[in-house]
């Protein structure tokens, strides 16, 4: 579920400059529709809510690059969650490790916000491990904090105010995430969080380094609203607080000024920033269980929303598979393979990420 910025410097002003404002929008889009389709998709539902709204939470969920790896398959009380291996990111995740931890993550919104909306029921995990259902059942609507906390809940990839998170709030956000077979690890001391800081940026050189990582990276990058309301998909350059562009400049601008140096610089910063770091660690290495971390970090994020609190995906240190047991050693679990890494702290809000419609995540 990482996310990757760029900067273009100047380059933005000056197609402006020559090709004029209205040039410009015609090209690149509006961001106040842009505003309004963000707005659109995270309209409340109706009570009880139907199928298509619940779908539509579920779409909601983190998920890595944005590339949105799930489809949904509605039967006769239930609604089955299934991975979509046409949205794989082969160079960033060749086992699909974040494709069954995105999984997780929009089963988990789902079951949030149907129990809220009187639609109550249950995640059933498929006994091999590749899919997953969630079966409705009898009962009266079981409202949740989260469920509100689904619309607002977004990955902010900037850098937040420095201000520690009281204990109780750090409780809280345990308690969240509590599920069997599933391990969370906070950590909040400078010293142990500036060494999961320079993993982060040794394995954010390494990646950056891979040429086909950045193939597929910039081919999930959306330069403008325009871009992204087309595919509903990818990382949407102003959700990461950076200019919006044409598509053209922006692949010039990416290859041109997006590199190590300035990213691991970045990163430092923004880790800096952060009040702690969250680990994410399952019981075993198993689709089941990269389903059951997506489930407790959702839970986590959404528990932040409703306490004013960001967080953002640093999950460089488990995507280059080197890193792996330097940062498990680390954290305490030695004999485990780490799965997510979250900072999290004070900050802004920033723009919305796009989403598919509902029609076409359906199976």
């Amino acid at each position: 579920m990482n996310r990757r910025n760029f900067i273009v410097g100047a380059s933005g002003g000056a197609l402006m400059a020559a090709g004029g404002a209205t040039a410009w929008m015609s090209t690149v889009g509006s961001m106040v529709d842009y505003e309004a389709y963000a707005y659109g998709l995270r309209a409340g539902l109706t009570l009880p809510a139907d199928i298509r709204g619940l779908l539509r939470y579920a779409t909601l969920a983190a998920n890595s690059h944005n590339t949105q790896p799930w489809r949904f398959r509605v039967g006769d009380g239930l609604i089955d969650i299934l991975p979509d291996f046409s949205r794989r990111t082969p160079a960033v995740d060749p086992e699909d490790h974040h494709l069954f931890v995105s999984l997780g993550c929009a089963a988990e919104n789902l079951a949030i916000a149907a129990a809220a909306t009187g639609r109550p029921g249950e995640i059933q995990m498929d006994p091999d491990g590749d899919s997953a259902r969630y079966a409705f059942a009898s009962g009266s609507m079981r409202t949740s904090p989260l469920y509100a906390a689904i619309t607002k809940r977004q990955s902010t990839r900037t850098e937040y105010d420095r201000r520690p998170i009281p204990v109780a709030d750090l409780s809280l956000l345990e308690h969240a995430a509590a599920m069997p077979g599933v391990r969370l690890i906070l950590i909040t001391d400078r010293t142990r969080v500036n060494k999961v800081k320079d993993l982060v940026v040794a394995a954010n050189g390494v990646q950056m380094a891979d040429l086909a990582f950045m193939i597929e990276l910039e081919q999930w990058i959306r330069f403008n609203p325009r871009s992204a309301m087309a595919t509903g998909d990818g990382l949407f350059s102003a959700a990461s607080g950076n200019p919006v562009l044409p598509s053209a400049l922006g692949r010039f601008a990416f290859k041109r000024f997006f590199n190590a140096q300035t990213e691991q610089d970045k990163y430092a910063r923004q880790i800096d920033s952060s009040a702690g770091i969250a680990v994410f660690v399952g019981d075993r290495e198993d689709t089941a269980h990269w389903f059951k971390v997506g489930q407790a970090c959702q839970r986590f994020a959404l528990t932040a929303t409703t306490l004013g609190i960001k967080v953002a995906f640093i999950n460089q240190p488990v995507e280059v598979t080197r890193f792996r047991q330097e940062l498990a050693g680390l954290v305490g679990e030695a004999c485990r393979r780490p799965d997510i890494v979250l900072r999290f702290g004070y900050g802004s809000t920033l723009p919305f990420s796009p989403r598919r419609p509902v029609e076409a995540v359906l199976a």
